[in-house]
């Protein structure tokens, strides 16, 4: 479905940045976070989340995604989700938003990544195989591939109540407008002028947690 392929897009550019961290190239993508002042033409001007405007050329033919709410009832072992987690005062990961993921995005895009949405967290992309009760919380067990594709990895993924849970929809491009919350990845040029094939877009009050 058209949805499943724009999704796995937007994931699969966010494992590239993970790969691209590990040798800095000469114009890294950058994470814009923010909300829409005004769309001219093809041309998307953000507030992003430090006060900062950046301005991003939309690519020919690109797409627009939303976020629909979920629950922790909607996970079943088996599922295939991105978590993004801290280090909680134990050392264990605490879930801040979570992510329902498409099934073939499974054997693309497992893994785990330093992610930038607060400092020090990391992006978890896995299969869950149990969902086991703690007070007060829920745990996610769930496995990953590792730099080695043939060697698994688990983790334990403690989740608290209120945080963002997602899955995704098709989007349009009546969804940028200004005041609405969006997400993307944007090239970056050596002139530092930004492109983006996708952006990620609030729709009816729900925000991109990302």
């Amino acid at each position: 479905m058209l949805w499943r392929s724009l999704v796995a897009g937007l994931f699969t550019s966010l494992c590239c940045v993970a790969a691209l961290a590990q040798s800095p190239p000469a114009a890294a993508p950058a994470h814009i976070r923010g909300t829409i002042e005004k769309l001219q033409g093809h041309t998307l001007v953000i507030k992003s989340r430090d006060g900062a405007t950046a301005k991003v050329t939309l690519a020919p033919g690109f797409t627009v995604v939303a976020v629909v709410p979920k629950t922790l009832d909607d996970i079943k072992p088996g599922d295939f989700v991105a978590s993004t987690s801290v280090h909680g005062p134990n050392g264990a990961l605490d879930a801040i938003e979570l992510h329902i993921l498409p099934q073939n995005l499974r054997d693309k895009i497992s893994g785990q990544f330093p992610w930038d949405l607060v400092p020090g967290s990391l992006m978890t992309n896995a299969t869950v195989v149990e969902i086991t009760a703690a007070p007060s919380s829920r745990i996610l067990h769930v496995t990953y591939k590792g730099h080695n594709a043939a060697k698994g990895h688990n983790a334990a993924i403690t989740v608290l109540p209120g945080i963002p849970i997602v899955g995704y929809v098709p989007g349009s491009p009546s969804l940028l407008k200004p005041g609405a919350a969006v997400f993307l990845i944007a090239r970056k040029a050596p002139d530092g002028s930004l492109t983006t094939a996708r952006v990620t877009a609030e729709k009816n009050g729900v925000k991109p947690p990302m």
